[in-house]
């Protein structure tokens, strides 16, 4: 009953320039909020409150985290980027300049705060307007970008951190997808099924399967790995409506089939090759299955599962959820992985469970947090499934 007047008050903050209203300046409104909204989704403000959060996490038993700087744009429904047909390469003004650095020096510290093993999540509309207008013209990215996103990728392959370039808006997806590509022929060659630079695939985009099956065709021919986060989607409050799949049922099988042909590696009627490509195996790719879905998540342990009892080659698998959604399937995912270390059976699979959340000032989360509060509108009837998991572990606990 709530959801829907917080989301308006959140949205409202979110937008307003305000003085009054910026959380960086209101100390009771930077209060309330951080003890919410920002608590729910969100690491910390600083490096110390972020590691604090990281070391509990991974005390829990997570393999790791997907940390990423929460500074984004988020356009408002109907809004068009404005893209100037004059410029290929972006501008180079004091003001785009100040922004790309803005973007580059918090996920750089981003990098730095996370661990061997760990992800980055990194969102180009942090870059600035700029960066939208050139995503949104689907053209290469400007000189400041190129080498902002290379100095990036560098310092992760040192740390041996991973990058996660984030899906967004429709308006410059097709921009970041050509944009992650770049990088990804670049940086993930060095071990076949490994990568170092994922992209993000929303499968409730009727458009999804073919856009994958046309750059893994891609990575097949230039010979790398693609890495491939699969998500269901977070920007269905802004994006036309007609771009998705008609149905959730048809967005969990588009879900489902995709990621039953990664993980089998064998095309079905969900992920369909080329016309011209080749018919037989799927190419390798390096997967995080982003679901707070817990059917979903069923289903690709078993298909896991069978997979290691008959010996079978897997590809390099992680499983993700947000800090604060589902965290039952997030907790059920590493009690099993525990269970089977104290097992020590080799020929069961133990899922490599991960938390994505965001670190910075609450101003600069506070449209990620929008996000998060919308996809919790629509998840607030499977809040259900979250209060039986309690209702029936503390029933265990107290009656055995």
């Amino acid at each position: 009953m709530l959801v829907s007047p917080s989301l308006r008050v959140l949205s409202y903050l979110a937008n307003s320039s305000s003085a009054l209203l910026s959380p960086d300046r209101n100390f009771l409104l930077h209060w309330l909020l951080k003890k919410t909204f920002y608590a729910q989704f969100c690491a910390g403000e600083t490096m110390s409150e972020v590691r604090g959060t990281t070391k509990e996490l991974k005390k829990i038993g997570y393999a790791g985290v997907i940390l990423a700087h929460g500074k984004e744009i988020v356009l408002e429904k109907g809004e068009k980027v404005e893209v100037s047909s004059g410029t290929s390469t972006g501008s180079e003004d004091h003001g785009t300049l100040k922004e790309v650095q803005e973007w580059k020096d918090g996920t750089l510290k981003t990098v730095e705060m996370a661990e061997e093993g760990d992800f980055i999540g990194l969102k180009f509309s942090g870059a600035g307007r700029d960066a939208m207008r050139q995503l949104a013209a689907q053209v290469l990215p400007s000189n400041a970008i190129e080498n902002s996103t290379t100095e990036i990728c560098e310092l992760s392959m040192t740390r041996g951190v991973r990058l996660l370039f984030d899906a967004e808006q429709d308006a410059v997806q097709k921009g970041i997808d050509a944009w992650t590509l770049r990088f990804q022929q670049r940086y993930n060659r060095i071990t076949p099924g490994k990568a170092v630079v994922y992209g993000t695939y929303q499968a409730y985009l009727r458009s999804t399967p073919t856009t994958l099956a046309r750059h893994l065709a891609i990575a097949q021919r230039e010979g790398f790995t693609l890495g491939v986060k699969l998500v269901r989607g977070a920007y269905m409050a802004s994006d036309p409506r007609h771009l998705f799949w008609g149905s959730k049922d048809e967005t969990d099988k588009a879900y489902d089939g995709i990621t039953e042909a990664l993980l089998s590696r064998k095309w079905n009627d969900v992920l369909e090759p080329l016309s011209g490509e080749k018919t037989g195996k799927v190419p390798e790719v390096a997967f995080v299955l982003a679901s707070h879905n817990h059917e979903t998540v069923k289903k690709a342990t078993k298909l896991r599962e069978e997979q290691t009892q008959r010996g079978e080659q897997k590809i390099d698998m992680t499983w993700g959820q947000l800090m604060g959604m589902a965290d039952e399937v997030s907790c059920e995912l590493v009690m099993c992985d525990k269970a089977k270390e104290i097992e020590k059976n080799a020929v069961k699979e133990r899922p490599n469970t991960y938390k994505y959340f965001v670190w910075g000032s609450v101003s600069e989360c506070l449209k990620y947090l929008v996000r998060r509060a919308e996809e919790n509108r629509d998840a607030v009837t499977g809040a259900e499934g979250t209060r039986l998991a309690l209702r029936t572990e503390l029933g265990r606990r107290i009656w055995g």
